[in-house]
């Protein structure tokens, strides 16, 4: 008879050649437990998922809640549904008037299919400009905005009209024009290895994009709901978009996703085609229960967001007191973790598995490993952490010095 990881490597799609296979048991909280009952420490929280930690009491009661009175009822937009709204109005009052309208999808990736099909329609044009090594997602759309040629090339064709800027580079705001439908960045480059945004980059992005009756999409799918030290990080950094893309930590390991703007722009999809963007199974009442639940927490709480600086800055500090370690970049609890040669990184991510903590790489940093724990995180589990990662960095080193 076929194991369990045999079966996983035979049926379940792969998306590499070599996955993880934790075999999981179930997580709680800051741990994922194995079959065999090993524990992770995870800071990694499923690539900035997991925000308030796996199983938050909140969340599980609110979904279980939800499966109790119902679930699918119709494709999405047609029924009035009590998660949706609830949900939808919260988002709004946190986000202020010109983001008001809020259309809920599956994930990361169909909101950027929404927002680009969005821009084109209000806009009547067709250029889209993105930055290069960014990602938005792996969709056709998604993936046309990706900058790496050599990768996509087994893809193609893609979608045309497709230009991309340097993050941070003033000089190639030049590039937005009237031709331009819409401007699609990361307040924080997440998958570049956290590359913030120099100072008055996205404001000057924001008066480009006016200028030129261009609208500004800002990818917060990662950065959103508290990862950066506060709520959303485009509040903090003083600019407003006229698209809002959400995921990932929005519904508290729930699948949902949205894209957010005025009601004046979404209302583009309602008419002229009726039906500009359709979904089955966007805004599923126990997800929305789910991603409610999740926020208010955040909102009712204010200490877990309040938090997230000092708990970044104690590990930040550690880690940086390697000689093995060249940088430490974040945006609150968002990390990359440049080592300074990149023969380290492989080992220190392996030794970390075989400790008991999880962490990751980016997909266009190759000298960098992820850390993006749970919120949640206490400062004994920053203390565990610590502790594998010196023995992590002092493997890595060593193994070199022989």
């Amino acid at each position: 008879m076929l194991s369990k990881r045999q079966l996983f490597l035979d049926h379940v799609g792969q998306t590499g050649p070599m996955p993880v296979m934790i075999d999981v048991s179930h997580a709680q909280g800051m741990f994922i437990y194995d079959t065999s009952g090993k524990r992770y420490l995870d800071m990694n929280s499923g690539i900035s998922v997991s925000s308030l930690g796996h199983c938050h009491p909140a969340i599980t009661h609110a979904v279980l809640q939800q499966t109790e009175s119902y679930m699918h009822t119709m494709v999405y937009g047609e029924h009035v549904q009590s998660p949706q709204v609830g949900l939808a109005s919260l988002l709004a009052e946190q986000l202020g008037s010109s983001l008001d309208a809020v259309y809920f999808v599956m994930s990361g990736t169909e909101a950027t299919e929404g927002a680009m099909k969005l821009a084109k329609r209000y806009t009547g044009r067709t250029e889209i400009i993105a930055c290069a090594n960014a990602y938005h997602g792996s969709t056709h759309g998604a993936e046309s905005l990706r900058s790496d040629e050599k990768y996509k090339q087994a893809f193609y064709p893609l979608l045309p009209d497709i230009r991309h800027i340097t993050f941070n580079d003033f000089g190639d705001l030049n590039k937005i024009t009237e031709k331009t439908s819409c401007v699609i960045l990361e307040p924080v480059q997440a998958e570049a290895g956290v590359r913030l945004p120099e100072r008055n980059y996205l404001q000057s992005v924001r008066q480009r994009c006016t200028e030129t009756g261009t609208l500004m999409i800002l990818d917060e799918i990662q950065t959103g709901f508290g990862r950066t030290g506060h709520l959303f990080a485009h509040q903090w950094q003083g600019v407003t978009p006229d698209i809002l893309l959400l995921g990932k930590a929005m519904g508290g390991g729930m699948p949902i996703a949205a894209f957010v703007s005025s009601k004046e722009i979404m209302s583009s999809l309602t008419k002229n085609p009726m039906l500009g963007h359709i979904t089955t199974f966007g805004g599923h009442p126990v997800c929305c229960a789910a991603a409610e639940a999740c926020m208010r927490t955040l909102i009712d709480q204010p200490q877990i967001i309040d938090e997230v600086d000092r708990k970044a800055k104690l590990l930040k500090e550690f880690i940086a007191s390697f000689s093995i370690i060249k940088e430490v970049r974040q945006a609150g609890l968002m990390m990359a973790v440049e080592v300074s040669k990149r023969k380290y990184l492989k080992h220190i991510v392996a030794k970390c598995m075989e400790l008991g903590l999880i962490v990751d790489y980016f997909l266009f940093d190759d000298r960098s490993f992820r850390l993006a724990p749970p919120l949640i995180i206490s400062d004994d589990e920053i203390e565990m952490a610590k502790r594998i990662f010196e023995s992590a960095f002092t493997y890595a080193e060593e193994k070199y010095r022989r």
